[in-house]
């Protein structure tokens, strides 16, 4: 993949093996199928974090969780989320699709600030702001993993964070 700036109609059909009209059809831009995406891909990671919110009870045990949602990305052949991937090109992308990736920062830290004052890690006034170090930290971990192609350096970083506190303590066992 070469970015948004990259992505042409032409290539794109014959790798999922349609004609370009075809997604000219229901894409009419460039932008109109970039915003789609990384909708698409912000509102799968929203019901991501709702569903990980049911599995725990505890909502330090979402906290602790949270960076393996980053970390699946790395996982698969060593790619960096779609939203921090749109995010290194923002100045270039059209403003639908910078709402889009704006919206996947949005959801994360609105997600992250709520589990936060659940879990009794910081007060409501301060979550938003320990809410985007985490999204920061995470993302930030991910792309230094990326450029090294070694997970183990998301791993080391995310133990860093989780030692320091930046994700609230889990109770002794």
């Amino acid at each position: 993949m070469h970015g948004y700036s990259g992505l042409n109609f032409r290539d794109l059909a014959r790798d999922v093996g349609i004609k370009s009209a075809s997604i000219h059809y229901y894409f009419p831009s460039k932008a109109d199928l970039g915003a789609a995406v990384a909708r698409r891909y912000w509102e799968d990671n929203a019901a991501a974090l709702d569903a990980m919110s049911a599995e725990f009870e505890d909502p330090r045990q979402c906290l602790q969780a949270y960076p393996d949602r980053f970390r699946q990305s790395l996982a698969n052949e060593n790619r960096l989320c779609l939203s921090s991937f749109m995010a290194a090109e923002y100045d270039d992308l059209p403003d639908a699709v910078k709402a889009e990736v704006q919206a996947f920062a949005d959801v994360n830290v609105a997600w992250l600030s709520k589990v936060l004052v659940a879990a009794g890690v910081v007060p409501a006034e301060d979550s938003e702001a320990r809410a985007r170090a985490i999204f920061a930290a995470v993302a930030g971990a991910q792309l230094i993993a990326r450029s090294r192609s070694d997970i183990s350096l998301y791993d080391a970083m995310i133990d860093s964070y989780r030692a320091a506190g930046l994700f609230g303590r889990l109770p002794p066992s």
